[in-house]
């Protein structure tokens, strides 16, 4: 089908294609009642204006940027990010606003990409997520003078807006609530050292160890991964002694701690008596398996619409500030319980 075009409507309205054009742009040089009945004759064949010719003019392209540096097969498995994305979207859609999505191989391409688009006028503004340590892609995109904004930690923000959560009070709450349920033994499986939130959450649990009075136990890395989430899990249960074994595992999110869980089952460990488990992030994956799974809850879609809606409104002329949203907060679930004596 070919696309409704402004001749289309000229000869429809039997005026000159520049009458149409002023009477759209709402220009003056047309009458109220001409002006209506162009608008009347657009809107019935579906007209709508060029994005393309409207960027050459120095119009809004009303699209916000998303370069995410992750393998594409792990985004299908992990609800955080799809749930952040949905979130995203809907505060962008409210305001027709639309999202442009790339997945890329590493922080160069990312930057390229964002260099690439806000040369050619393809995006309004840009979200950059999974911060590093001392990340290099903030300075370059302060220099870029595109309105940006972080989700995550202002710590490593620079000066660039951000949107984030405590994630120091969550990893308090969750060894307290262990603790108090008698837990001594609590290991944790991590996420990469090169993240921020990583160091961030490794300090928290560090400290709040050393508050409940908890003696320091194995902190192991992985990618995210299932994988990677089920060989930690060996490594603190399989082949050790009982005595020697966690008695809680902390996951950095809902795909390791239900990895862990079925390895768990496999080992012949009963959940929760013999081992207790927690997951990062909630999740509809956390609340069927069996047992469910206590997690840390937020909601994730209203964390994604919150940071949309500070990237409008910086598109929009206001000043860039730091945001904080609402931290995580513990569910109790069949887990977890008191260590079986």
């Amino acid at each position: 089908m070919k696309r409704p075009t402004i001749a289309d409507i000229a000869r429809r309205a039997g005026v000159s294609k520049v009458a149409v054009s002023y009477a759209l742009n709402g220009q003056r040089g047309v009458s109220k009642e001409t002006r209506a009945h162009i608008q009347a004759i657009a809107d019935e064949i579906g007209w709508r204006p060029n994005s393309a010719a409207r960027m050459l003019n120095g119009a809004r392209s009303r699209t916000i940027g998303l370069a995410l540096c992750r393998p594409a097969r792990v985004l299908g498995v992990e609800p955080f990010f799809m749930e952040l994305v949905s979130g995203i979207e809907s505060a962008l859609a409210a305001q027709s606003y639309g999202l442009l999505l790339q997945v890329v191989a590493d922080h160069q391409q990312e930057m390229a990409v964002y260099n690439r688009w806000w040369g050619e006028g393809r995006v309004d503004g840009a979200f950059l997520v999974d911060l590093h340590v001392d990340d290099p892609r903030v300075k370059e995109l302060e220099a870029m003078r595109m309105p940006v904004v972080v989700i995550g930690h202002p710590d490593s923000a620079g000066s660039l807006a951000n949107v984030w959560s405590n994630d120091d009070s969550a990893v308090y709450e969750t060894v307290r609530y262990l603790a108090r349920l008698g837990h001594r033994a609590i290991a944790r499986v991590s996420g990469p050292t090169l993240f921020h939130h990583t160091g961030i959450r490794d300090l928290a649990f560090d400290l709040a160890c050393q508050r409940l009075g908890l003696p320091p136990l194995r902190t192991i890395r992985t990618d995210y991964t299932g994988e990677a989430g089920a060989q930690a899990t060996r490594d603190l249960l399989d082949g050790v002694e009982p005595s020697a074994r966690p008695t809680a595992i902390v996951y950095d999110n809902d795909i390791m701690a239900i990895a862990g869980l079925s390895v768990a089952q496999e080992l012949r460990i009963e959940i929760p008596s013999q081992l207790s488990i927690v997951a990062w992030d909630d999740s509809p994956l956390t609340r069927v398996v069996h047992p469910p799974l206590t997690a840390l809850t937020r909601d994730i879609a209203k964390y994604g619409a919150h940071a949309a809606t500070r990237l409008l409104a910086l598109i929009g002329g206001e000043r860039g500030v730091s945001y904080e949203d609402q931290s995580p907060r513990l569910t109790p679930r069949g887990s977890t319980a008191p260590p079986a004596k």
